[in-house]
């Protein structure tokens, strides 16, 4: 999806190309775009017999969810359970954390003031 945001469209060789060395195998990257094209994330139009792909969805929309899939099947759908186990992960310390409470803290003051 990063490439294909980044080229707003092209063909599986195009986007294989992206990729650094090694590259992927090009039928391993008309596998992922196809299964990304069965997902509703990807459309493309044909050129004779060349598919040009294109992304039908924003990158901010396709990263909520895949990181509200990850929280659901990973952390139980907890949101609590993924932080604390990333701040392990991170082995961030009871400082790291308060600032980052309170960063949330300000972003969600902000939003509220938008809305």
């Amino acid at each position: 999806m990063q490439i294909l945001w980044q080229l707003e469209e092209g063909p599986v060789k195009d986007i294989r190309e992206q990729f650094p060395e090694p590259r992927p195998a090009r039928n391993t990257v008309s596998t992922i775009v196809r299964i990304l094209e069965k997902k509703g994330y990807v459309d493309h139009k044909t050129y004779g017999n060349v598919h040009v792909y294109y992304p039908l969805v924003q990158k901010e929309t396709y990263s909520k969810s895949q990181l509200f899939g990850l929280i659901k099947n990973y952390f139980n759908n907890s949101f609590p359970a993924m932080a604390s186990f990333f701040a392990k992960e991170k082995d961030l310390s009871a400082k790291e954390l308060e600032q980052l409470l309170e960063e949330t803290k300000k972003e969600l003051a902000q939003q509220n003031k938008k809305q």
